[in-house]
């Protein structure tokens, strides 16, 4: 019994229903201690896999009435054995069933333990297990869109193919070493470089595609920026569509960085109100504004706001000079009273320009557009591992012809390894408890 863990896999908190999950050796012996069939000619342990059985759950000190599914290993998420108990999803009933399997032999499941047992147990890698958790975690499409496809194992394929690309490398040189009779130097030093500059072409190619996956793995940060009274607060309420900031004709109303979020085609973008930055005596303004100076320092994109019924400012022009070398969009706010020639005209007041603007971010965030099916690298530590391995590769090439085969094939044996990293086939153990550290417990 010491095998079985046991956990709520469902969303704390009251629902209709919620699913208490157990894996491990043992967990019909549990079910049958606890669960008794509404027919009376089904034994728990006759219970066919894969099929939902109604009847009485035991939660200690009373009774409820559900359902119960075996998962016959290794057909099973975890890959072992598994039970998943479906009850009502009072808070009480939950607990006091979780409770009775935890009294009948079962102990408490870790943060992401079923998901770590069907890791060893062979049944997902590790970035597929990545891409879980991001779907799970994504507050956008795109974010549960990118996820999938990590999920189910599109980048595990292609580090696949590498590998086996290497691994064909390393056995013609082992072929050389333990033959040079045959004198086969020459074909393989061809042979080896040919693949290494391939999967070095590769790399490069997944490594290019880490900052747009990052952005819709994250979501895009927007900076609204101006001085005061541009109409800034009124733009990020026409943007979100109702009334997130308090809009004022008082100059300074905005003191602090008020945020909100919006899916743009399916990615989502966070938006900042920030305080109007002007020279100030007010404290509080002061500080909101020191606030501002930071969002702005990090925000990939900068939305500058003018007032386009008065004439440009010194103020405008020094806010101008100080965002030249960002992601910059211009608009000129306030075209209901005064549009102008040449410029992006918006009205806040109106909702004219508004939907362009949209538009015009979306172009910015992702200049040749993307792909929500196509492959990303999301994971930073995807990234690194595809960094270390673009060295090594690197370093492998520029040795083929000037040092011995049997060194340049430890240089193969490390590329080898960093792309190994990332689907956990070479990953730590410290690496391997952090990732599964990021799943709640149930799941």
């Amino acid at each position: 019994m010491e095998n079985v863990i046991s956990a709520i896999s469902t969303a704390n908190g009251v629902g209709g229903v919620a699913i208490i999950r157990l894996s491990g050796n043992g967990v019909l012996d549990i079910l049958e201690k606890m669960f008794k069939p509404l027919s009376k000619n089904i034994k728990v342990k006759d219970f066919e896999p894969y099929k939902l059985y109604v009847g009485e759950i035991d939660g200690g000190n009373f009774t409820d009435f559900g359902m119960a599914v075996f998962f016959k290993g290794p057909k099973s998420y975890t890959g072992e054995d598994m039970v998943e108990i479906h009850c009502h999803g009072g808070l009480a009933i939950q607990r006091g069933i979780l409770k009775q399997t935890f009294n009948l032999g079962a102990i408490p499941a870790t943060k992401g333990e079923f998901t770590k047992r069907a890791f060893i147990n062979g049944k997902l890698s590790l970035d597929s297990a990545e891409g879980l958790i991001d779907m799970i975690n994504s507050e956008s499409v795109a974010g549960v869109k990118v996820g999938y496809s990590l999920y189910r194992e599109k980048l595990f394929n292609k580090i696949n193919e590498l590998q086996d690309g290497l691994t064909f490398s390393l056995a013609s040189i082992d072929a050389d070493i333990d033959y040079p009779e045959e004198d086969l130097e020459e074909t393989t030093f061809d042979e080896v470089q040919k693949t290494l500059e391939n999967t070095l072409k590769e790399v490069d190619n997944l490594l290019l595609k880490y900052n747009e996956g990052s952005k819709i793995k994250k979501g895009i940060s927007v900076a609204i920026i101006g001085k005061p009274n541009t109409g800034k607060s009124s733009i990020l309420n026409a943007l979100l569509d109702y009334e997130k900031a308090i809009v004022s004709s008082v100059e300074g109303t905005t003191r602090d960085v008020v945020e909100g979020a919006l899916e743009i085609n399916g990615v989502k973008f966070d938006f900042y109100d920030t305080a109007g930055i002007r020279e100030t005596a007010d404290n509080l303004e002061k500080l909101g504004i020191e606030r501002s100076e930071k969002i702005l320092k990090t925000a990939d994109i900068v939305l500058l706001v003018l007032d386009g019924s008065k004439e440009i400012s010194s103020e405008d022009k020094k806010i101008i000079e100080s965002v030249k070398d960002k992601e910059l969009i211009t608009v000129y706010n306030k075209s209901d009273l005064n549009a102008l020639d040449g410029v992006f005209n918006i009205s806040a007041k109106t909702g004219e320009g508004i939907d362009k603007l949209k538009e015009e971010i979306y172009s910015k965030a992702f200049k040749n557009g993307i792909d929500l099916n196509g492959e990303y690298v999301t994971e930073e530590r995807h990234f690194l591992s595809l960094k270390n391995a673009k060295s090594s590769l690197l370093e492998a090439i520029n040795n083929i012809g000037k040092v011995p085969l049997d060194l340049v094939a430890e240089d193969v044996k490390n590329v080898w390894s960093y792309l190994g990293e990332i689907t956990g086939k070479t990953a730590s153990e410290e690496i391997i408890d952090e990732i599964f550290k990021k799943f709640c417990v149930g799941k």
